[in-house]
């Protein structure tokens, strides 16, 4: 079943399965923070940088597949399939949105 995500939650989602890095730092506004895996990466450089590590080490697919409001934030439920430790994970990306950008995200199963 396909759900309807926020624009800019569905352009990340977008650039990160098609884009690569550089697209994905720019649906960020320019101080956000990222918290992924027990790091945080904060502002665009850093969140491309993050991205291009990511997408270096692993190949993988997103399906997003539930979305719910909690504490001002826009959760987004995904599947993760790739050829990573422990595939397929389910995740959830709490995104924190500022105009027509993310201005954070964090992931967590």
């Amino acid at each position: 079943m396909a759900i309807e995500l926020p624009k800019p939650i569905a352009d990340y989602f977008a650039t990160d399965s098609m884009e690569g890095p550089d697209a994905v730092a720019a649906c960020f506004t320019a101080d956000a923070v990222v918290v992924d895996e027990g790091n945080t990466y904060t502002g665009r450089t850093a969140i491309r940088d993050w991205k291009a590590g990511a997408g270096t080490k692993y190949t993988y697919t997103v399906e997003p597949y539930a979305i719910d409001a909690e504490g001002g934030r826009t959760v987004v439920t995904s599947r993760l399939e790739g050829n990573f430790p422990g595939s397929p994970v389910d995740l959830r990306y709490a995104f924190a949105l500022e105009g027509d950008r993310i201005a954070g995200l964090e992931i967590a199963p």
